[in-house]
């Protein structure tokens, strides 16, 4: 035997008290070991963070006022009113808007209606392409400038704003521009026509892509527009005038009207608009389609949400760890399809719930420009308001709270990331629409069971299902009422394709041939 062998213990090799003794030699060993490692460990403690790495705003060029783009001039308001412009992760006052009138409202219809009469109807379809096309390109060479008047309006990330927002405008208007003469195509064996001048009332979530949703079909199926962008957020449509105004189209064909309620109200009622289309709450919705009954006039709403984000437990959970991230905390939680409604399959809800709290704590909530930030500013006071109510009432009915501790900025308007367990269905945090970073967890046994409570809500706008299993998560989609379900993703979203909602998350698609048709007279 060798010198360096070790016999049983009792054996010719040594005794058990030899053994004994050489086990506990090992240990001190190892124990010294691991003491030197941790002593050598580096500890960056503070240190381990990301240093500001801030977007510039001295490129981007923001008027003190603008008045209202109509008939391809600006014009002061006939009421000579202005608001302003609040950038809510700050609070400062970044410019003034005109509040038109009814006055200027008539206006601005009559404009795109001499314009639809004049110029745009008659215009070859291809033409209207290129006019389209080239908005595309001015959305293209002005994206940082457009993504940082978005992000100091609006209050979500650079990041989203950069990569989400810019991107998606400028696909819509280059998409639409290559139907504007492939119309006949699109219907095949039928007669579409414009239907005529389009009134469109958008939302401050996505202020310049929910513009280019409206304005890019409308535009290629030969209809002339009045826009009204939310008062909390009017820069990024207002600066997208400039461009159409840059990019010389005939004067009325889009014409921008800045305001409150009463403006939209005014674009909705007028007499001379033939289409409206709105994206913004249910209760306006209801309201704007009750307004319109017997009027002859044609309508589109895309409403709110409380979408289910249902998780089974063959899943691959850190994959569906960061769809739920994106699907609840993209941009505040302002997002109509956000998945505000998490079901989970029992079994593994505990894994689930930890993976996802640890997540969440490296999430970077804070100045909106800095392009390390994953959760920017609420849009308002008002909106912060609502979504406090709504937390609180969700403490008061028994769920558990968990909210990232996080040092939240001193000014401006801020909420930190938060989820409820133990939600009911009987909760209000699991039935209103929150629109905020506000998580409701909730579980479930049976695909049958998931079903039924993802169901279970008035609205119908987007749904997620996350399984390792394909047939599964086609099965689970054919049985949820809602307009869009995403397998194993969320938010993702592509101009060719329809959105849309069912039930109170309203009626109609945007995107798509499906969006084109809700332009066209179609016999």
């Amino acid at each position: 035997m060798s010198d360096n062998s070790i016999a049983a213990p009792g054996g010719d090799g040594g005794s058990p008290r030899d053994a004994s003794a050489a086990r506990g030699a090992t240990d001190a060993s190892a124990a010294r070991d691991a003491g030197a490692a941790r002593d050598a460990a580096v500890v960056f403690g503070d240190a381990w963070r990301y240093a500001p790495a801030p977007e510039g705003r001295d490129h981007v060029k923001i008027a003190p006022r603008y008045d209202l783009f109509i008939g391809g001039a600006w014009r002061a308001p006939a009421s000579g009113r202005y608001l302003d412009s609040i950038s809510p992760s700050t609070e400062e006052k970044l410019c003034e808007f005109a509040e038109a009138s009814e006055q200027d409202v008539d206006l601005a219809v009559q404009a795109a209606r001499a314009a639809y009469e004049k110029h745009w109807s008659r215009m070859r379809p291809l033409d209207r392409g290129k006019y389209i096309y080239r908005i595309a390109r001015a959305l293209q060479e002005k994206s940082r400038e457009l993504a940082v008047a978005e992000s100091l309006d609006g209050g979500k990330p650079i990041k989203e704003s950069r990569d989400v927002d810019l991107p998606l405008a400028a696909a819509h208007f280059f998409y639409h521009a290559g139907w504007a003469d492939k119309l006949d195509h699109a219907f095949p064996g039928r007669d579409p026509r414009p239907l005529g001048v389009a009134g469109q009332v958008i939302p401050w979530n996505f202020p310049l892509l929910m513009a280019a949703w409206k304005l890019a079909p409308a535009l290629a199926a030969g209809n002339t527009c009045v826009l009204k962008p939310a008062e909390t957020t009017p820069l990024t449509a207002l600066l997208l005038a400039k461009i159409i105004e840059e990019a010389d189209l005939p004067p009325g064909v889009v014409n921008v009207v800045t305001g409150a309620g009463a403006t939209g109200a005014a674009v909705v009622g007028h007499p001379g608009v033939d289409k409206v289309a709105f994206t913004g709450s249910t209760e306006v919705g209801k309201r704007i389609q009750r307004a319109l009954a017997g009027t002859g006039k044609r309508l589109t709403l895309e409403l709110g949400g409380k979408a289910a984000n249902i998780v089974f437990e063959d899943a691959p959970l850190d994959q569906a760890v960061e769809g739920i991230i994106g699907g609840i905390f993209f941009n505040q939680g302002h997002v109509c399809c956000a998945g505000s409604r998490l079901l989970v399959e029992e079994s593994v809800h505990d894994a689930l719930l930890a993976k996802l709290r640890e997540r969440m704590a490296t999430l970077r909530v804070g100045d909106p420009l800095d392009k390390n930030t994953d959760v920017g500013a609420i849009n308002s006071r008002a909106q912060l308001a609502k979504i406090e109510e709504l937390v609180a009432a969700g403490e008061r009915e028994g769920a558990a709270r968990f909210s990232v501790s996080c040092a939240l900025p001193q000014r401006g308007f801020w909420f930190a990331p938060t989820l409820f367990t133990g939600v009911a269905q009987s909760h209000r945090i699991a039935r209103e629409e929150i629109f905020g970073p506000v998580l409701s967890i909730l579980t479930f046994r049976t695909p049958e069971e998931a079903i039924e409570k993802a169901n279970n809500t008035m609205y119908g706008l987007s749904a997620g299902v996350w399984t390792s299993k394909g047939s599964k998560s086609f099965w689970v989609a054919q049985r949820l009422r809602a307009g869009v379900v995403w397998a194993n993703t969320f938010n993702k979203f592509d101009p060719s394709s329809p959105f849309g909602g069912y039930k109170e998350s309203g009626f109609g698609r945007e995107g798509g041939r499906q969006g084109l048709l809700a332009y066209l007279e179609v016999d």
